[in-house]
C-alpha cells in the first residue's frame, strides 16, 4: 500500500529553516543497490520487492522519521536510501525548530507539532518497525513546550529536562506500539562550533537511553566529524571512497575534500541557501548523504 509522505512545515529563522527551492525538486543520493523495475512514482513510499534471494532482507521494514530542521532537509534522501537498500515503507514528519517535547502527546497547546503528527499518534496509525529521531537539541527558547528553559540560562536544568523528555518520548512510542513496539533509532548529532559541549552531552543522553532500553544509535554525526576529533567542527572533510566514486559528492576533487556546510550556515548540511519556509534539500549535499547512509546502515544491520 502506498502512503503519502508527511512533511511538516513551520516558519523559522535562518538557523531554524531547512534549505531549498521547492520548484527544483530534491536530489536523492546515488542508489546504494542496483535499481530494478520501472521508475517509482514520486509520491510512493514503497518499491516493488524482488524475488527472495540470499541478499534480500526477509522483511521490508516500515520506518518513521521525526525531527527538526536537520531532518527536514534530510528526509527525501533518507527515504530514497531506505527504499533502495531495504525496500522500506517510509514516512517522514519533521518540523523545523522543534525539540523532543514538541512530539510528546499532551503538549499540543504549546507545541510546533499538531496532535495528529505526535510521535505516538503516528506510531498507532502507521505501525512502524523503526522510529528514527533526529534532534539537534534546540535550546534557544524558540519552541514553547520547553517552558523557557534554555542551555545558556541554566545548563543543568536544560539537560535534566532534555533527559526527561527523551525518556517520556521513548515511553510514549513504546506504549503506542503495544505488543510490537518499534525500535527507536537515536541519531547522534555532529559538532557544534558554538556550544561543542552541549552536543556532546546531548549525544550522551541519547546513548544512555539506548543502552538502558535496548534501542539503537546511529552515529551519523560521526560521519561529518574529523576522524581524530569527533566534536571538532569543520566545513570540509577529505572525500570518502564513496564520494570519489560519485564525483558530484566530492566538491573539490583537486584538493580531495568535500564541503559539508555553506559559508553562511554552520548548522545545516544542505548546500543550497536556507529559506524562510523549511523544505527538503534540493541539491546534492555530501553531508546529508553521509548522515542518511549511516542511518540506513544501522537499520539494515538490525533488520538482518
Amino acid at each position: 500500500m502506498r502512503r503519502p509522505w508527511i512533511v511538516g512545515m513551520s516558519l523559522a529563522g535562518l538557523l531554524l529553516g531547512a534549505c531549498g527551492d521547492p520548484a527544483s525538486g530534491p536530489e536523492g543520493a546515488p542508489p546504494t543497490t542496483a535499481a530494478s523495475g520501472a521508475p517509482e512514482s514520486p509520491t510512493s513510499t514503497t518499491r516493488p520487492r524482488p524475488a527472495a534471494s540470499p541478499t534480500t532482507p526477509p522483511k521490508a521494514p516500515t520506518v518513521l522519521y521525526l525531527g527538526d530542521s536537520l531532518a527536514m532537509e534530510n528526509q527525501k534522501v533518507l527515504g530514497q536510501s531506505l527504499r533502495d537498500r531495504l525496500h522500506a515503507r517510509y514516512t517522514s514528519a519533521p518540523y523545523a525548530g522543534t525539540t523532543l517535547c514538541d512530539y510528546l502527546e499532551g503538549t499540543s497547546a504549546k507545541s510546533l507539532v499538531p496532535a495528529a503528527d505526535k510521535a505516538a499518534a503516528l506510531v498507532r496509525s502507521l505501525r512502524p518497525d523503526f522510529v528514527v529521531l533526529q534532534f539537534w537539541g534546540n535550546s534557544w527558547g524558540y519552541t514553547p513546550c520547553m517552558d523557557g528553559i534554555t542551555y545558556d540560562a541554566n545548563r543543568d536544568t536544560y539537560f535534566s529536562r532534555y533527559a526527561a523528555d527523551a525518556g517520556q518520548l521513548a515511553d510514549q512510542i513504546e506504549g503506542a506500539g503495544g505488543a510490537r513496539a518499534p525500535k527507536v533509532v537515536w541519531v547522534l548529532q555532529g559538532p557544534d562550533p558554538i556550544t561543542p559541549d552541549r552536543v556532546r552531552r546531548v549525544n550522551a543522553l541519547y546513548q544512555k537511553r539506548a543502552d538502558t532500553s535496548g534501542d539503537l544509535v546511529a552515529d551519523a554525526g560521526g560521519t561529518v566529524s574529523p576522524a581524530s576529533a569527533r566534536y571538532t567542527w569543520t566545513q570540509y572533510l577529505p572525500c570518502t571512497q564513496y564520494e570519489q566514486e560519485h564525483s558530484a559528492y566530492c566538491t573539490q576533487p583537486n584538493r580531495d575534500r568535500t564541503a559539508l556546510h555553506r559559508d553562511d550556515d554552520y548548522l545545516h548540511f544542505c548546500l543550497a541557501p536556507t529559506t524562510s519556509t523549511p523544505k527538503p534539500c534540493p541539491v546534492r549535499s555530501p553531508g546529508i548523504v553521509r548522515i542518511t547512509r549511516e542511518i540506513t546502515r544501522v537499520i539494515a544491520d538490525h533488520v538482518r
